[in-house]
């Protein structure tokens, strides 16, 4: 009967989609020469856009070309890559350094673009760790992480790590909620224990040093998404919650009792003025900040000791709490900063809240209660309007710059576009399956570009060829500039895509970096000719300089190292043209290879078990004689009397 039943509801949403697809008209483009045309980008030309979409459980970021769908690159960010080193390195290892040790992996969710005045600037892209609370920022000019911070207080850094007009800020929130300080208590006592924090993180505008400058206190809600304000409404971020019951099991019935939950409206502007009359309170708090030092090409660990924490009690007006149908996960700011869209996932509308009104409704007071010292908004007072039909599980919007907001809704696997201000469904398209996230390329600026909508879809059931019991996610590229959205083009994605941004190549190719110069190679392991290449023994720890050009290490043949010495090679690539990195490893070492830019130093730890002769060689492919990139390494017996010698 159970099986009956599972049977009857995945028919009645195969007749829905099949039904809203054969009213509409929409749906996949009927003519698929004309949709290969407009995906299709010729040898030597370039794509359009860059996209950049979360890996999810890969802890790293994955770089697309739209229109094409090309996969050029994972930026290695939360999680180690044998590929590259990261993490491996002896000067990358302090990146995945946390108050909880060294973890060398996370859930990677919502990349942000930096903004000046609301349109995106090409300088950083920031994303979240949700596992073990963090951000990173990425530097692209490099397509490498430059920092990452931790944001205690935290548990689920969910709503995270969205940016504000001018990049002051990125925001973030917790998704779970936990007890503040943390400490053993009964998880029965949640309601009374529990809380949450909405963290705001400062960027320095000429650097992008990332600095933790507060944490607001919040009830112990689960925080999903969030988007500050822009244009009328700069000065605000807004976030969804769910769980206002503050349930603690069994959450998808007990975290779905009420019919309305929030969207916290937080006035930062206020909250720093707070700050600056010394309202906030200092706690105990232990996280780490790791940055890229570029110059000695090494990172570095910084351990914070304190963070600043605002109460709503003691703050009046810098929050408030905007009722919100029904289990909030999106809430998207429309081009103007006026409209605030949110995605109930099981609300039957989609809800538009108007910043204006928010306003007059606090000046008036129009208050239906409060709930830790935090107002709550009358629904009827902030509501703009409602969206009807919105497909099933409305979660995400976006916006096109045209008047028009585009939701996706997971049920029943769309797109639904709707006109602002009026409220109508104009055009959908089915999706192919279990729509996320959206995303419009600029669809959170003020300016969008609005060409295309990118679906973030979680299953790829009969779209591709099979992979055994795991089957690829995927991302489907629509034409949106006309009045019915055409479906041009799926590709695979790599772990999960939660959320994309995407920007303007030529915001990012003008600037992008071809080398390390290497006179301003500051790494204290560097060698910046093959005259300084040496071997030296310390005791069992043995460190060998070496250099790597086409087609030769230097040393490359290495007598004196012992069974049970540490070895630590310290490689620099010598060359200074763009696109010659030079790779390197030595028979069992049992970490991961490096893969050195040119113009950098990298640095790799190999223990000897055995007594024998080990090659190492070149693994990436660096010219004609790449094959003849080699060299040797003797080991002895421990305690023999073979020296260190190598061929200088």
């Amino acid at each position: 009967m159970k099986n009956k039943k599972i049977y009857f509801s995945l028919f009645a949403l195969i007749l829905f989609s099949v039904a809203v697809f054969n009213c509409t008209g929409s749906g996949d483009s009927g003519n698929f020469s004309d949709a290969a045309s407009k995906v299709y980008v010729a040898p030597g030309s370039y794509d359009e856009f860059y996209a950049f979409m979360s890996g999810g459980f890969s802890g790293q970021v994955a770089v697309y070309g739209l229109p094409s769908g090309r996969l050029f690159k994972e930026i290695s960010v939360f999680s180690q890559d044998p590929e590259t080193g990261y993490g491996y390195s002896e000067e990358s290892k302090a990146m995945l350094m946390t108050s909880y040790g060294f973890v060398p992996w996370d859930d990677a969710h919502h990349p942000s673009l930096s903004m000046t005045t609301g349109e995106q600037d090409g300088r950083w892209l920031f994303i979240n760790g949700n596992n073990t609370p963090r951000i990173a920022r990425i530097d692209l000019k490099s397509f490498e992480t430059a920092e990452i911070i931790e944001t205690p207080n935290s548990a689920g850094n969910h709503a995270s790590p969205f940016v504000t007009e001018n990049t002051e800020y990125v925001v973030a929130s917790t998704r779970f909620s936990i007890p503040i300080l943390n400490k053993d208590v009964p998880i029965s006592s949640y309601k009374e224990n529990f809380n949450g924090t909405i963290s705001f993180i400062s960027v320095d505008k000429n650097n992008g040093k990332m600095n933790l400058a507060f944490q607001i206190l919040v009830p112990g809600f689960n925080y999903d998404l969030a988007r500050p304000g822009k244009g009328v409404s700069h000065g605000w971020a807004f976030f969804t919650s769910y769980n206002s019951e503050r349930a603690n099991t069994m959450l998808e019935i007990n975290a779905s009792q009420n019919d309305k939950d929030f969207i916290a409206a937080v006035n930062w502007k206020k909250a720093e003025e707070y700050v600056k009359q010394g309202k906030g309170k200092l706690m105990d708090a232990d996280y780490y900040r790791n940055y890229f030092d570029e110059e000695k090409q090494m990172a570095v660990s910084e351990v914070n000791k304190k963070v600043l924490v605002l109460n709503p009690k003691d703050c009046p007006g810098m929050i408030y709490y905007l009722p919100t149908p029904k289990s909030p996960h999106g809430v998207d700011v429309d081009p103007t900063g006026e409209y605030i869209a949110a995605g109930g996932k099981l609300a039957t509308v989609i809800p538009v809240h108007s910043y204006s009104k928010m306003i007059k409704a606090i000046e008036e007071k129009q208050f239906d209660g409060e709930i830790d010292g935090i107002p709550i908004l009358k629904y009827a007072a902030v509501n703009a309007g409602e969206v009807q039909d919105p497909g099933l599980g409305p979660l995400h919007t976006e916006f096109d710059g045209e008047g028009y907001g585009y939701t996706s809704a997971f049920i029943s696997s769309e797109i639904v576009k709707w006109k602002i201000g009026t409220w109508e469904v104009v055009d959908r398209i089915p999706t192919y399956y279990s729509i996320g996230h959206l995303m419009i390329p600029g669809g959170d600026t003020k300016k969008p570009w609005g060409k295309y909508v990118i679906a973030l879809n979680k299953i790829t059931k009969d779209r591709y060829l099979p992979t055994g019991p795991e089957i690829t996610q995927s991302a489907q590229l629509i034409d949106i500039t006309g009045d019915k959205m055409k479906l041009l083009l799926d590709f695979p994605t790599t772990g999960e895509p939660h959320y994309a941004q995407a920007i303007s190549a030529d915001l990012l190719t003008k600037n992008s970096k071809k080398i390390y110069e290497l006179e301003k190679n500051k790494n204290p392991n560097a060698v910046k000719s093959e005259k300084e290449t040496r071997v030296v023994r310390n005791g069992n720890e043995v460190r060998i300089y070496m250099t790597s050009s086409r087609s030769h290490f230097k040393p490359d043949n290495i007598e004196g190292i012992k069974v049970g010495d540490k070895v630590y090679f310290h490689v620099t690539n010598l060359e200074q043209d763009w696109d010659i990195p030079h790779g390197f490893t030595v028979k069992g070492l049992n970490n991961s290879e490096l893969l050195i830019m040119p113009g950098q130093t990298k640095s790799i730890v190999w223990e000897p078990k055995q007594v024998g002769v080990y090659p190492f060689y070149c693994t990436d492919f660096c010219s004609a004689l790449h094959q003849e990139m080699q060299g040797y390494i003797r080991v002895s017996p421990a305690g023999s009397n073979v020296q260190i010698s190598y061929n200088k």
